[in-house]
């Protein structure tokens, strides 16, 4: 019985006051973290056990880990929406996150939509443009319901621009509008003159720019520029100050031997050059084409899709098809610019999720120690996030490394099977929106995805599933 003679040392599960009465007696304890799967959640836990090993998931899910890791996004041309994007006849725009009706919609989509229908000509001033959004006469639909992304508000009009990234691994494309900025901009639900008249400048000579270079670079892969910009410390979500400038690297030459009017391309590269995010909307376009290669497997629990619209955070299972689960979106409580807090913060938004869905963004903090000044923290807590995913999800990208890990690939594949048995959330890295519209952002910080949308999910995916 010589266990009685060893220093006792307690691993405790549950309250941690248990914990905290062992070392006030003197005694070691160790807190264990850990909760019932599901949320405690029984009716759902019991169906979860069903998914767990079950040999029909786990082959789905490799099937569909392996057209994700595939694909092979290429940047092809750009275009108005009205001729790309399928669906986009008549008065309809497109949106962030999942469906959401203008009466629900928060203040910077709201505003947003007002300031594209101006840019439209649908409406002569604001007020009009309100109307007009409240009557039924606009159509209102998910970007991701047309193939496309766009962050923030995510607002496409019919006359926008938009990237089209082919795979060409296969035979999809995937759309995104193109990044404004910083600023009054209308993802923000800024829609004053000034945002208009950039709108129209993004229209015109940048749309007619950027078309010549892409014709005369014959397309430009995707994932080598993002894999590269992870590298020199991207992460290519919050941060793309090395994915732009790379970008623009490859541009430069296609641009001289374009044909393009000189003051144009001039006006075009500084543009790029003084704009960080530029490459934004590309990773973005880049990741929904990775993941919609992996969309309609019977059976897979892999995650395709998280979006956010400022009022519902939603995810969609390459084994549900185009079925939304959805809970509320939250409020990031991040770092805020001087004078602002989360009192003033609206709710998530965005379909910039699109990028941590894919293994990058939040999934690929370690490679952006950097960021952790953007969105709080230490460089420690980045590698602490990116370690944290591979507990849920499918494998690494091992075509994104990451070299403060010994270049190990990125964990990618969310499994919502893995997130409600452990209860560890996706981790996301975001830009904070002023509440009202046309402020702008106003902080950014970490957030994580709600439980209830993965175990909604679990259920209609165990649904589906005849019991063996």
């Amino acid at each position: 019985m010589r266990l009685f003679e060893q220093e006792l040392q307690v691993l405790n599960v549950g309250l941690p006051a248990f914990a905290d009465a062992i070392t006030a007696a003197g005694g070691k304890a160790t807190q264990i973290d850990w909760a019932p799967p599901a949320g405690g959640d029984r009716a759902a836990g019991q169906q979860l056990a069903r998914l767990i090993n079950d040999p029909r998931i786990e082959e789905a899910n490799r099937a569909a880990f392996a057209v994700y890791l595939a694909a092979q996004p290429v940047l092809e041309g750009i275009a108005p929406a009205r001729e790309a994007v399928p669906g986009m006849d008549g008065r309809i725009l497109l949106h962030a996150g999942p469906p959401v009706a203008w009466e629900r919609m928060c203040g910077p989509m709201q505003g947003a939509v007002v300031g594209a229908i101006l840019f439209e000509g649908w409406a002569a001033d604001r007020e009009a443009a309100r109307r007009l959004a409240a009557s039924g006469e606009v159509a209102f639909a998910p970007c991701h319901h047309h193939g496309a992304v766009g962050p923030m508000a995510g607002v496409i009009a019919p006359s926008m621009p938009v990237w089209i990234v082919r795979d060409a691994a296969g035979d999809r494309r995937c759309f995104s509008n193109l990044n404004e900025g910083l600023g009054k901009v209308l993802r923000f639900g800024a829609n004053g003159p000034e945002v208009i008249a950039r709108l129209r400048w993004m229209a015109g000579p940048l749309r007619r720019v950027m078309a010549a270079t892409l014709r005369a670079a014959g397309g430009i892969e995707l994932k080598p520029l993002m894999a590269q910009a992870l590298h020199m410390g991207d992460e290519v979500h919050n941060r793309n100050a090395a994915a732009t400038s790379l970008l623009l690297r490859r541009l430069l030459a296609p641009m001289l031997r374009s044909g393009a009017d000189h003051g144009e391309l001039a006006e075009v590269a500084d543009f790029i050059a003084t704009n960080d995010h530029f490459f934004l909307n590309l990773s973005m376009a880049a990741c929904k084409t990775m993941l919609d290669a992996a969309r309609a497997v019977p059976g897979s629990t892999m995650v395709t899709a998280m979006a956010r619209n400022g009022v519902d955070f939603g995810i969609q299972l390459s084994g549900t098809g185009d079925r939304w689960f959805t809970a509320p979106a939250p409020v990031v409580d991040g770092l805020f610019f001087p004078g602002y807090s989360t009192a003033d913060a609206a709710p998530d938004l965005g379909d910039s999720a699109i990028t941590e869905t894919a293994g990058v963004g939040g999934f690929a903090m370690a490679a952006a120690p950097a960021i952790v000044n953007f969105v709080g923290g230490t460089p420690d807590d980045a590698i602490a996030n990116t370690e944290a995913m591979t507990h849920i999800t499918l494998g690494r990208n091992n075509g994104f490394t990451l070299p403060a890990m010994h270049f190990a690939g990125t964990p990618a594949g969310i499994d919502a099977r893995k997130v409600v048995d452990r209860g560890l959330l996706p981790v996301i890295n975001t830009g904070i929106a002023h509440r009202d519209a046309g402020i702008g952002q106003i902080g950014a910080g970490i957030t994580h995805a709600p439980l209830d949308c993965f175990v909604q999910a679990v259920l209609a995916l165990a649904a589906t599933l005849p019991e063996e």
